[in-house]
């Protein structure tokens, strides 16, 4: 037996997705992240990390303010330290408020932002947009992508609805060609509808 003929059981086993079909959280970043996969190796798309970037810089800040006010207190007990601990302490509710906000009005469900670079770097990059949903005791999962022409500024959007029994089978592995052709479909029909309308 040549030593890549036993070594390739192996790699499958590695790119195999198992999960707790019973743990619906586990389910979708499970599809998620498959999505994302498809785009960046499928269409060569460069992922845009500014929700996490500003989510983690606003988590810096909370955790200073936490920072500062144990070291004020160390420094100077407690008497002295009053005010600062007050400040800081009001300062780390304030930032935990905005966190929230950010979350909920300008993440909402977004997983991944992604561009798609113009290969003469001429114009504007044409972004993708992916936002899913599973809810806690649901089997419907919903994929949403939205896709900006860098060019016009033209927004559409499409979305697909189903089962996750569809693409996971009873051992929770999930069958990635079947939910990888469902992306690409979904992507190319809001491709085919940007190259009619030019």
């Amino acid at each position: 037996m040549c030593p890549a003929t036993a070594q390739e059981p192996v790699l499958e086993e590695k790119t195999k997705i198992k999960i707790d079909i019973w743990d619906s959280s586990a389910v979708k970043h499970a599809l998620d992240d498959s999505a994302k996969t498809l785009l960046k190796e499928r269409y060569n798309y460069v992922e845009n990390h500014t929700h996490m970037d500003v989510r983690l810089l606003l988590s810096t800040l909370s955790c200073f303010f936490a920072l500062s006010a144990l070291l004020y207190d160390y420094l100077f007990p407690f008497p002295l330290s009053r005010t600062v601990l007050i400040i800081c302490v009001l300062s780390y509710f304030v930032m935990m408020v905005v966190i929230t906000l950010f979350a909920l009005m300008k993440e909402k469900n977004i997983f991944m932002v992604a561009h798609d670079k113009d290969a003469a770097g001429v114009d504007p990059d044409n972004v993708w947009t992916l936002t899913s949903a599973l809810k806690r005791y649901d089997d419907k999962y919903i994929l949403s992508l939205a896709y900006v022409e860098g060019k016009t500024g033209k927004h559409r959007e499409a979305s697909m609805t189903k089962s996750v029994c569809c693409w996971f089978d009873e051992e929770g592995c999930l069958h990635d060609d079947i939910y990888n052709n469902d992306v690409a479909k979904l992507h190319d029909s809001l491709l085919g509808e940007a190259k009619k309308t030019k």
